[in-house]
């Protein structure tokens, strides 16, 4: 069977352009042979994007051939090529270049009609496929899987796909506005006169931790957070905290593509760690600061593990701070910080006066220390836990436990000796969190507006009758 594939392009002059693209000699007796080969189906993308490109570009050279002031013809000074990469393969363009007309004065004497069209020499659709794939898999396999699929052009390497993504992870950068110290705006008054909101908001936010590529230290925190409001879309966000010189504005933009306003409840669940709450600080006169349950019961938990490992050398010392244990327990979980502090001192006091040759009976002691201080440094954050759990409030950031899973531990590799510097996890962690929130073909719509024609989830529905 013979099989001729070709492209008729009307031209915006009027002329008629018919090639041939593509001719296949398909047998139809055997299965594998049936339609297009996936290497047949990549030869015809680039043939016909080879074609598309070069008459759209001598389009766009041929109607600013005249001068846009008096209407003369420019004379050519000669051509040269330029190579547009697109994701069905590099196109080799032929860009002219023309004298400039002489009632241009002050500019330069020659131009490229080419280079206001190709600003860049790489197509946004192909940026934004690099972008999406190298934030959810390794370099390397983002540059295989794409050339599996599309004729993509030979010289795409992991570090060209790197560089594209910090580059773009950049320019999202550059939109961010000044870093202030308090993002509050207006008065109560103000405030009063707001269009109700649409529900509130719950923000968690937790660390991790990233091998380090330089030598000065092993790892690195990286924050990561979850915004769920009640009635709208959850976003990510993480950035690393050594290298981030905009923290809080950055969780003010999350929450401003949300639709925040100054009256609008919002609670954030934090571990009451210092970088962690200070990010948080300052951002709505609305907002309340809530210790997560989970660390605080993590932390117990450790310390129940030391009265069990006592119990084999002293059973009845080991036997009352396990009560005491459960008592601090009660006591948090009603928000009554009050009579839970002086438990935790009296156990502190207690573990000092056992005698016994307990082996971890050190580190019990310290933990019991270093947990009265996590308590009192953050008693002004426990609420009444029990409370909150019957009115289907959110007492714990465990949603933000499996975020830094998300966003850290499968793309970051803990369980592989990959490195990272700081730049480069954070502009890695700017792309990521919007291809898992879904929002990164938004953003590159907005610097493309072309690109919202092409997604499929704008196009009309078209219902077509039996």
């Amino acid at each position: 069977m013979k099989i001729e594939i070709k492209l008729r392009i009307a031209m915006a002059d009027g002329r008629i352009c018919e090639e041939e693209v593509l001719s296949l000699d398909k047998p139809h007796d055997r299965l594998e042979a049936i339609g297009l080969s996936l290497a047949e189906a990549k030869d015809l993308l680039g043939r016909l994007q080879e074609h598309m490109v070069a008459a759209q570009a001598a389009s766009f050279a041929a109607e600013r051939r005249c001068c846009s002031h008096c209407g003369r013809s420019q004379r050519s000074k000669g051509r040269a090529v330029i190579r547009f990469r697109t994701p069905f393969g590099d196109v080799p363009i032929s860009s002219p270049r023309l004298h400039r007309c002489t009632c241009t004065a002050g500019e330069s004497k020659t131009f490229s009609p080419l280079t206001e069209l190709f600003s860049e020499h790489v197509a946004p659709e192909l940026l934004y496929l690099e972008t999406k794939w190298a934030s959810l898999v390794s370099f390397g396999v983002t540059v295989d899987l794409l050339k599996d699929v599309l004729p993509i052009g030979s010289t795409l390497s992991p570090e060209t796909v790197r560089n594209h993504l910090h580059r773009m992870a950049a320019r999202a950068e550059a939109e961010l506005g000044e870093e202030r110290p308090s993002f509050i705006e207006g008065f109560p008054l103000v405030w009063a006169r707001l269009p109700v909101p649409e529900g509130p908001i719950v923000v968690g936010v937790d660390g991790g931790y990233v091998r380090a590529r330089d030598g000065t230290q092993s790892h690195f925190e990286v924050l990561v957070g979850k915004s769920i409001p009640e009635d709208r879309e959850n976003r990510y966000f993480g950035l690393v905290q050594s290298h981030d010189d905009k923290p809080r504005r950055r969780l003010r933009e999350v929450l401003r593509e949300q639709g925040f306003q100054m009256n609008q409840d919002i609670t954030f669940l934090t571990d009451g760690g210092d970088s962690v709450r200070n990010m948080a600080v300052a951002m709505s006169p609305c907002a309340e600061h809530v210790l997560d349950w989970f660390h605080i019961t993590m932390r117990l938990t450790v310390l129940g593990q030391y009265a069990k490992g006592l119990a084999h050398h002293n059973p009845s010392e080991a036997e009352d701070a396990a009560r005491e244990l459960k008592r601090i327990k009660g006591y948090l979980w009603n928000g009554n910080h009050r009579r839970a502090l002086p438990c935790v001192a009296w156990l502190i006091d207690d573990l000092d006066a056992v005698e016994t040759d307990y082996p971890g009976m050190k580190a019990f002691r310290k933990a019991a220390e270093e947990f009265n201080t996590y308590i009192a440094n953050n008693a002004g954050m426990i609420p009444n836990y029990a409370e909150r759990r019957r009115y289907g409030e959110r007492v714990s950031t465990a949603f933000v436990e499996s975020t830094v899973n998300v966003v850290v531990g499968k793309r970051f590799s803990k369980r592989q000796q990959m490195r990272w510097s700081k730049e480069g996890a954070h502009l890695l962690l700017q792309t990521r969190t919007r291809v898992l929130d879904g929002t990164l073909r938004r953003k590159f719509e907005q610097w493309y507006p072309g690109l919202a024609v092409n997604n499929p989830a704008h196009q009309p529905q078209v219902n077509i009758a039996a």
